[in-house]
């Protein structure tokens, strides 16, 4: 089996064009609901993501077909499960789409590279120069605030959590409130009690999506470190801690579309520099304000950049006892 692996922004996708096992389906969504329930997909997640062949925060998709009309669908994964979207992944897939002549791209210019993920329909529009991909655009499916300042009693005190979608649903919390900071030194204090906020709001009324409950459950906590306003740029640093105490690298693509929708309430016009725990950073734009179940959403932008670090040919010894493999964290 084969794989063409990226990184955006410093956070790893993995890229199995051609799944060795079978992921049946009607739909993306419905694909990933099944994948869930198959021992088959299972250990082929499992076999991708743990060590010795992958870590504990490794992440990746299956290519799978579109749902009509799309270029690619993909099912999202990582060491715990089957994500319902991933931002920094649709720029991967996105990169990749143009870079195999998937889909057709000029030499200089843009082009949309269409995905089906199941939370919807996706796009990432490739920007080319010189015949480089040199940035992607990441439009994301329409994101909204579930529930503001939530209050909960964890570990760091009473801290208030606002819930809100952007492909999953997010609990954000603001670091300094916990007396943390967004920076490798509370690298541990920072996945703790994101952890921690997860799970005590996972099976609550706010993690509930509205409209389809495959989407429901918190996917991840934002923590949240406010630098101020710069040129008219609300300037944030960002850490994702995500399943189970899994940490993105990256600013988190949907997790910046849902820490848009927050900031939008106040300013629909926000741009957002969003930086992450290494210092990456993506750039976040609403492109429209909508509606969604009677709620005000917006259209979100998220822009960055995906760069090939490897492919890989993996093989399963029949006699090697660690099959699918294992995770120290």
């Amino acid at each position: 089996m084969s794989t063409v692996d990226y990184h955006t922004a410093g956070e790893p996708f993995r890229i199995v064009a051609e799944p060795p096992v079978a992921l049946p389906g009607q739909s993306v969504a419905e694909r990933r609901a099944r994948a869930i329930d198959s021992p088959d997909a299972q250990r082929l997640r499992e076999l991708l993501c743990f060590e010795p062949r992958g870590h504990a925060d490794m992440y990746g998709g299956f290519v799978v077909p579109p749902d009509d009309g799309a270029h690619l669908g993909v099912l999202f994964w990582h060491k715990d499960g089957f994500s319902t979207a991933c931002g920094h992944g649709t720029i991967a897939l996105g990169v990749w789409a143009v870079d195999t002549g998937i889909v057709g791209a000029p030499r200089d210019g843009t082009v949309d590279v269409v995905i089906d993920v199941p939370s919807g329909r996706v796009t990432a529009r490739v920007h080319r120069e010189a015949g480089r991909s040199v940035a992607v655009d990441f439009v994301n499916v329409a994101s909204y605030v579930i529930a503001r300042d939530v209050p909960l009693n964890t570990s760091r005190g009473e801290l208030a959590v606002t819930v809100s979608y952007g492909g999953a649903i997010y609990a954000c919390v603001d670091a300094a409130s916990a007396g943390l900071r967004v920076d490798p030194g509370h690298y541990q204090d920072l996945i703790t009690l994101g952890r921690e906020v997860k799970w005590a709001l996972n099976d609550s009324p706010h993690a509930v999506h509205p409209s389809d409950p495959r989407l429901s459950g918190v996917y991840g906590t934002i923590l949240f470190e406010d630098l101020g306003v710069a040129d008219g740029q609300v300037h944030q640093r960002n850490v994702t801690v995500f399943a189970d105490g899994e940490v993105d690298r990256s600013p988190c693509g949907s997790g910046t579309c849902a820490r848009l929708a927050v900031l939008a309430e106040q300013d629909s016009a926000v741009t957002l520099r969003h930086e992450s725990i290494v210092g990456s950073v993506f750039a976040g734009t609403v492109l429209a304000t909508t509606t969604v179940d009677g709620r005000a959403a917006v259209i979100p932008q998220v822009t960055g950049m995906a760069y090939r670090t490897g492919e890989h040919t993996f093989v399963v010894d029949p006699a090697d006892p660690l099959v699918p493999g294992f995770v120290l964290r």
